[in-house]
């Protein structure tokens, strides 16, 4: 019984580093979509300020017109810090905030010294600094490099994003009392973490033991002492692979440990009680393994399906598609798909924000969910704004009026969009089917739904437009 009892309670403590590793590592995933959706709407703005600076009727317009063309709705973003236009000398000679430029150079900032002194530098994301136009609040840069015809340097595009952003961010993540995440650059500089500290902003760390870990994979985890604390800690790290950035969630063993610590302490005083602590153990064992068992459906239901929309997944929808095709071939009944875009959902995104965009997908979603009438029709999110419907058995004619159902549902929800030319959130949807007299393979069938798509979008957006597979 004392080696039943020994083999349990080290499985359990394994699962409970597993559980922390595979909870640190969902953390992390969550704080990295989050940085790099708005890191590449940054980028994205930078890039457009370049563009238009080179562009002589954007520059020959009014400062009032100029700074409409250059800086777009990113500018006004709540943890967004200054977007200016800096000349050679690193003065400001554009400015998002007014019309009329504030006086101040940079010529002396890192992030202006790398633009000017290596024109093959892209996207540059410098260290925490404190900002002069802002009272010394600290952020950190976004730039990019302008250049004359000729190659030579011409200035910088700067975003300053605020660290209060990731300030933020890092507090909503729950990592038990000792727990800690971090956001490092790759060359060793702390931008923020949490808990918070001033003192450990801007701090390079790149002698730590582990930080030589953080560069040693592209991710992965390990168990370490904190150089700032102390505190031995289960870390998981990832390097963002499109950004110098280190994001790491590490959870103190101590916190993982705890509740492992408290039940090994009431099995051992049970089973030197009485005999029957066995029998209790041996309960509390069937209920573990019926709560892993249940958390593993979870999982599994989980990985076939889309999280923001509950619909299948694309992974899920590559399986759907290789059966129902191969049963329509074997039975040489009609398969149709549908092929279902949100109208100028970028520009909702723009103008509502990322959480009204995501709202407005799980609304399209439920809204396409229900007008599957027949347990093998099935949808699924195929990516950012668009979804497929698989209707197997279905004819040209019955998926074009399930299209129609869905498009006129959608509209119907009368969901606000001033972006749109109809006022309100629309989809546009392409009907492709194959019928047995038809040579062609599903890759066909798809290419023919996305091709009505793109007509039905071509056309006036908001409608439904059907086509025919073609033979390779």
């Amino acid at each position: 019984m004392a080696a039943i009892c020994a083999m349990v309670l080290y499985q359990s403590r394994l699962d409970a580093m597993a559980r922390a590793t595979e909870t640190s590592r969902n953390l992390a995933l969550l704080a990295e979509r989050d940085i790099e959706r708005n890191f590449e709407l940054y980028a994205l703005s930078l890039q457009a300020v370049v563009d238009g600076v080179n562009d002589p009727e954007v520059m020959a317009a009014s400062p009032r017109l100029r700074g409409f063309a250059l800086f777009d709705r990113a500018a006004t973003a709540t943890y967004l810090g200054s977007m200016l236009v800096l000349d050679a000398e690193g003065n400001i000679v554009i400015d998002s905030a007014g019309d009329v430029p504030r006086k101040a150079n940079f010529s002396d900032r890192e992030y202006f010294k790398v633009h000017r002194d290596n024109p093959n530098v892209g996207l540059y994301v410098g260290d925490p600094y404190a900002s002069r136009l802002r009272d010394g609040s600290p952020s950190i840069p976004l730039s990019r490099r302008l250049s004359r015809p000729d190659g030579s340097f011409a200035g910088v595009v700067l975003i300053a994003v605020q660290l209060e952003y990731f300030r933020k961010l890092f507090a909503a993540l729950s990592l038990g009392p000792h727990g800690s995440v971090a956001l490092i650059g790759r060359d060793g500089a702390m931008i923020m973490r949490q808990p918070y500290d001033v003192k450990v902003i801007g701090r390079n760390i790149r002698n730590a033991s582990t930080f030589k870990r953080f560069l040693s994979a592209p991710e992965g985890s390990f168990s370490d002492v904190s150089v700032l604390d102390g505190i031995k800690r289960l870390y998981y790290f990832k390097n963002l692979p499109n950004l110098p950035l280190i994001i790491m969630v590490a959870e103190a063993h101590s916190d993982i440990y705890a509740a492992w610590e408290h039940r090994a302490l009431t099995i051992a005083s049970l089973m030197a009680a009485l005999a029957l602590g066995f029998i209790g153990l041996s309960i509390a064992f069937g209920m573990q393994l019926r709560r892993r068992m249940r958390a593993e459906s979870e999982l599994a239901m989980l990985a076939r399906t889309d999280g923001l929309t509950g619909l299948n997944n694309r992974r899920t929808l590559g399986e759907i598609l290789d059966e129902e095709w191969r049963r329509a071939k074997r039975n040489r009944s009609v398969f149709s798909l549908l092929f279902v875009d949100i109208d100028r959902f970028k520009v909702y995104n723009d103008t509502y924000g990322h959480q009204a965009g995501d709202d407005a997908l799980a609304a399209v979603a439920k809204c396409i969910g229900e007008h599957l009438r027949r347990p093998a029709d099935s949808a699924a999110r195929y990516g950012g704004e668009e979804f497929i419907v698989v209707l197997p058995d279905t004819s040209p004619e019955g998926a074009a009026s399930i299209a129609e159902e869905i498009r006129t549902a959608i509209s119907d929800l009368a969901i606000e969009h001033a972006g749109s030319e109809y006022g309100r959130v629309t989809a546009s949807i392409g009907a492709a089917a194959w019928t047995p007299e038809r040579d062609v393979d599903v890759s066909a069938v798809i290419r023919a739904a996305d091709e009505a798509l793109y007509n039905a979008k071509a056309t006036g957006r908001n409608k439904v437009a059907v086509s025919m597979p073609q033979p390779a």
